[in-house]
């Protein structure tokens, strides 16, 4: 009687495991997908539009080496001390309605609204322009600079909402040179200059709004830790007293006098 219940519970058990697995067996299972990883016979794979996103790029050791120091940072809106503009949203704020923490600050004119806009924007600091371009609707046109403090370490300013850019891709500027003016964003905020920093060696929007601080750095705090609001501390850019920001892109290596010494071989 044993031995009978015995083979019965091992014949149901078998063919519970029998069902089990034809059941696998007839179960589709999706083919994976890896990501971040390009194995020698993966397709390669750019972005929908077939271009790449230049935010992700990092700097050639050419375009390193053309990053300036910047001794000095002043408000990018205003006069060299900011006048006749204000700070509509405080860096790190908390925005409930955004879900997030205020990744730079905001400055708009003094009237408020839109009084702001199409007014110049302004280098803060002796930079590279190593982005221009609008990476999503509510950023509208962005523009990045390169820095590097007197310690030699990499910074970047950022220039947001931009209406018009008025620097180019590639160029070298002076602090206090125009780059472009108070936008919108397309219409999605009333004018305003979003302005940020943040410690990068590379190109790095990031976000407008964040959870967790990361490398991004206080704007005003920055401005303050280098510059002088004392009439005698206001000083010119270097770049533009010595002249040496170009008015175009550099392209290739330009040797002053190459003329005259093609003219000394003849």
């Amino acid at each position: 009687m044993k031995t009978t219940r015995l083979l019965i519970t091992l014949a149901i058990a078998i063919g519970l495991v029998g069902y089990a697995f034809w059941r696998s067996s007839q179960t589709v299972v999706e083919k994976v997908v890896i990501i971040g990883f390009q194995g020698e016979d993966t397709p390669r794979e750019l972005p929908s539009d077939g271009l790449p996103d230049m935010r992700f790029h990092f700097l050639s050791p050419w375009q390193e080496n053309q990053i300036p120091t910047t001794q000095q940072l002043d408000p990018p809106l205003g006069s060299e001390n900011g006048a006749l503009t204000q700070v509509s949203q405080k860096f790190w704020e908390m925005d409930e309605a955004a879900g997030g923490h205020h990744t730079g600050i905001d400055l708009s004119g003094i009237g408020g609204a839109n009084t702001a806009l199409g007014s110049p924007v302004f280098a803060s600091g002796d930079g590279l322009v190593v982005f221009t371009g609008s990476p999503s609707p509510r950023w509208g046109n962005v523009l990045v600079l390169a820095h590097r403090d007197p310690k030699g370490n990499p910074f970047h300013t950022l220039y947001a909402h931009l209406f018009s850019i008025n620097a180019r891709l590639g160029k070298l500027v002076a602090r206090g040179e125009k780059i472009g003016t108070v936008g919108t964003a397309d219409g999605h905020f009333p004018a305003h200059l979003h302005f940020g920093a943040a410690i990068s060696d590379g190109i790095d929007i990031g976000e407008q709004f964040a959870a967790t601080l990361r490398n991004q750095l206080d704007p005003t705090a920055l401005i303050a830790a280098s510059h002088s609001s004392d009439r005698e501390g206001i000083s010119p850019s270097f770049l533009k007293f010595a002249n040496l920001t170009q008015a175009e892109p550099w392209t290739t290596l330009q040797i002053k006098g190459a003329e005259k010494m093609s003219e000394l071989k003849k």
